[in-house]
């Protein structure tokens, strides 16, 4: 991966992924590399790359070797997540230690691309297929989901939310209701965007009146810009209705 480092591309990704002083992607270092480079570094990967290995990238300083090690494990937990492993033991006992994995090293995802290429097919996956995790017959689904979202690290937080992206593709809006109304008053831009990014797939992908119901409750108290997004796909007129709705 160093030695397709490009020094304008670089430039260029640092500014957009607001590496300066004080903002989020502060002191982040680009090798310069295309989302695309990366994909094809990983489809070199062997498919029995051992899982310890994946650390290593996961810890690197550069942004891209970082995305290289979650495109890894995603690699790695789609294969144990087919239909036909969806209940096989190796396959759960493998999706667990992905996803603890993942988990472990959650705040090297930091930044929104990071987690928001990976957590939805890791963790949101994981939420909808058998797991050995927990103890005493409890699910932990609820314990790890609620642990990221009252952290106080940002890209954890959005873990919580933009995981819902997966649930709501597959059907269900609890996840997405859930941290939707649990970040309803996060301080920062990137998880207004974030929360109102999933309220919109919810809506698309689940139900139209279920958005609808969460915005009678929420619309006069949410963040210009998690409305905004949530709205954006609906016709104009009712765009407006729901900025002008108190």
């Amino acid at each position: 991966m160093e030695s397709l480092q490009n020094d304008e591309q670089r430039r260029i990704l640092m500014r957009f992924f607001k590496t300066g002083p004080g903002e989020y992607g502060e002191g982040d270092e680009f090798l310069g590399l295309k989302v695309p480079q990366t994909r094809e570094v990983v489809k070199a990967v062997p498919k029995d790359f051992p899982l310890s290995e994946v650390p290593e990238l996961l810890m690197s300083h550069w942004h891209e070797v970082r995305l290289c090690g979650l495109l890894i494990l995603v690699a790695k937990f789609e294969r144990l997540a087919t239909k036909k492993l969806e209940h096989d033991e190796n396959a759960i006992k493998g999706r667990d230690e992905i996803l603890t994995l993942y988990l472990q090293y959650a705040e090297q995802a930091n930044n929104w691309d990071l987690v928001d290429l990976s957590v939805h097919k890791i963790l949101g996956h994981w939420l909808l297929l058998p797991t050995h995790l927990g103890s005493d017959n409890k699910d932990p689904r609820i314990n790890i989901l609620d642990s990221l979202a009252q952290s106080d690290n940002l890209w954890k937080q959005r873990m919580s939310i933009v995981c819902s992206w997966k649930t709501s593709q597959m059907g269900d809006p609890s996840w997405c209701l859930r941290y939707a109304e649990i970040h309803l008053h996060h301080p920062h831009d990137l998880m207004h965007k974030a929360v109102g990014w999933m309220l919109r797939e919810m809506g698309k992908r689940v139900s139209m009146d279920l958005l609808r119901d969460f915005l009678r409750q929420h619309a006069h108290e949410m963040p210009r810009t998690m409305l905004r997004y949530a709205i954006e796909k609906m016709p104009e007129r009712e765009r407006q209705y729901w900025l002008a709705y108190d």
